[in-house]
């Protein structure tokens, strides 16, 4: 057996890509059969890292789901509680549309309010946590970072689904 090591990632590049352009053109028995044991490594990395993060996306799915039926409550009770304040807004003239509104424009609000405050939480607990990576690594380079088009994403995700779960509440007011 023979063992190569390179100085660099693309000087290994370089080998495997030389290995296997000789493998094309050889015969059967003068192949050489090789392992990338870096390759390897990376594939297991990369799988594992793959897998936590499809868990902590179902988690994430998980608590949007019922964070969702929570507003959805929030919202029927608050209807429920104020029927009085219906009953007068239908008084001075308003339709059930308008009254709706009243009640949409509160998921909105609470979406809107949560987004907001998530990202500010984030935003602040990437502080400490690039801190604890700094020490941790002695690494200046790596750093969490929450990018400014994910953060109005973010908000507007949180937005629909309050909304979205609103609805069916703001129609029964």
């Amino acid at each position: 057996s023979i063992a190569l090591y390179t100085d660099t990632f693309e000087d290994k590049e370089k080998v495997s890509e030389l290995l296997k352009e000789y493998n094309a053109g050889a015969e059967e028995g003068k192949r050489i059969v090789y392992t990338d044991y870096v390759a390897m490594m990376i594939s297991s990395v990369t799988t594992i890292v793959n897998v936590i993060s499809y868990v902590l996306i179902a988690f994430v799915a998980v608590s949007l789901v019922v964070s969702s039926i929570m507003i959805g409550i929030i919202t029927y009770i608050s209807v429920l509680e104020r029927t009085k304040e219906i009953g007068i807004l239908r008084a001075l003239g308003a339709s059930k549309k308008d009254v709706g509104r009243v009640f949409t424009a509160e998921s909105f609000i609470i979406g809107l309010a949560a987004g907001i405050l998530g990202i500010a939480v984030s935003a602040l607990l990437t502080l400490p946590i690039n801190a604890v990576i700094h020490r941790l690594t002695d690494n200046a380079g790596v750093n969490a970072v929450l990018p400014a088009a994910g953060a109005v994403v973010l908000v507007g995700v949180s937005t629909a689904l309050s909304l979205l779960a609103g609805f069916i509440p703001s129609r029964v007011a």
